[in-house]
């Protein structure tokens, strides 16, 4: 019996389409469906001491599968920041909504 090689990792090469930008987001929305997850970008501004507004501009769809993957990179880059430059502190207000980050 003949054994299997592994498969080479391609080489990727990522390239910048012409609808690329690039945009800060102090505030993400996320909505979850059985077949993916929608995650809303925006810009949160206080308006006055009761009232916020949101600029939602941008929002992205993932399957779960690429949900769970962003998960693993996001946990290991944020190890690795927090060692580098100390534990990053949530506002114990804003870790207790569920759905978003603002």
């Amino acid at each position: 019996m003949k054994a299997m090689s592994q498969p080479q990792n391609p080489q990727v090469r990522i390239v910048q389409g012409p609808d690329y930008r690039d945009g800060y987001a102090n505030s993400v929305q996320v909505r979850v469906s059985l077949w993916d997850f929608f995650l809303q970008f925006g810009t949160l501004g206080q308006q006055t001491t009761d009232s916020a507004e949101i600029n939602a501009f941008q929002g992205i769809y993932l399957s779960p599968q690429q949900t769970k993957a962003l998960h693993h990179v996001l946990t290991e880059n944020l190890a690795q920041y927090e060692t580098a430059f100390g534990k990053i502190e949530l506002d114990p207000k804003a870790a207790a909504r569920q759905g978003s980050v603002q």
